[in-house]
């Protein structure tokens, strides 16, 4: 697949986390089916879905795709696993804001593992972009942030899995991506998960109406979104990448007030729009300082 431009990579990326953000809105829907019922039925669906787009694009190759996955695609198979089972053990031993503020280290992991292992120069601008997003989810959460006890510490480290596994795959899909599929790698993700959540959701109580939505959240709240994200990495740079999908964070919140009517704390309002405006800034300034770079080089 060819690399996107990076205008229409940062459209995708926009498209992937506002999928993400979908969640808390469709999960409200749900009867009977809670924790790690939820999280294998939205694996399953995710992987069953993402098997189909790939036997259809690639037909009799997908074997072949699969085996030379390699390295790369075996390793962000295992952090898109991560991401997809720690932060919902995490919500079974901590509340919701204590996870939420632990995966926001997210871009700033990101930004430190690709001058490390990228050597990929990080503007000033994303630095601070990231610092003031980071105070921006402080500031929606910090209010929920509960005193910690020996589970809601387990809770936080099960959380903590979450930004490394992030900006461990950001740098997997950087480096391997642009000479490898890691698309399949999302299907593997997607199996490991689903096999590790198996045990702990047994006895299924899942009602027909449940399956229905969780197949909606496998398919487009996880499935999809997520194969957007892995071609949109290639016309982004790694802290990019994490930064926008802090979108998910600000916009869950929103969807909620706006399908069910809950009303977000003004925290959370001024924390989310402190985070947009972060956003909002980098890519402003990246888009200004490549307009006067192609202006300077025609010259």
């Amino acid at each position: 697949m060819r690399q996107p431009s990076h205008k229409t990579a940062l459209l995708l990326m926009i498209i992937a986390p506002t999928m993400w953000s979908t969640a808390g809105v469709l999960s409200r829907h749900l009867e009977s089916a809670r924790g790690f019922e939820v999280s294998f039925w939205r694996s399953f669906f995710a992987a069953i879905f993402v098997f189909a787009v790939l036997a259809w694009q690639h037909k009799s190759q997908l074997g072949k795709k699969l085996i030379h996955l390699g390295p790369y695609g075996l390793a962000s198979g295992f952090m898109w696993a991560a991401m997809f089972t720690c932060f919902m053990l995490a919500l079974t031993m901590t509340t919701v804001a204590n996870a939420l503020i632990v995966e926001s280290f997210a871009p700033l992991l990101t930004a430190i593992f690709a001058w490390i292992f990228l050597a990929e120069k990080i503007p000033n601008r994303t630095w601070l972009a990231i610092l003031v997003a980071f105070a921006g989810m402080l500031w929606m959460f910090v209010d929920g942030f509960s005193k910690l006890d020996g589970r809601g510490l387990i809770g936080v480290v099960l959380a903590l899995c979450v930004p490394f596994a992030v900006a461990a795959n950001v740098i997997i899909l950087k480096k391997g991506g642009q000479h490898v599929d890691l698309i399949p790698a999302v299907l593997v993700g997607g199996v490991i998960s689903a096999l590790l959540m198996l045990p702990f959701a047994w006895p299924f109580s899942a009602s027909n109406h449940d399956i229905l939505i969780l197949a909606t959240l496998g398919v487009f709240q996880l499935g999809l979104p997520c194969m957007i994200m892995v071609h949109a990495a290639k016309g982004l740079s790694a802290p990019e990448i994490s930064l926008l999908s802090l979108l998910e964070v600000v916009l869950g919140p929103f969807w909620v007030w706006l399908a069910i009517g809950e009303e977000p704390a003004r925290a959370t309002l001024l924390g989310g729009s402190i985070v947009l405006g972060a956003l909002i800034f980098n890519e402003v300034m990246a888009f200004r300082e490549d307009k006067w770079r192609n202006q300077t080089s025609s010259r």
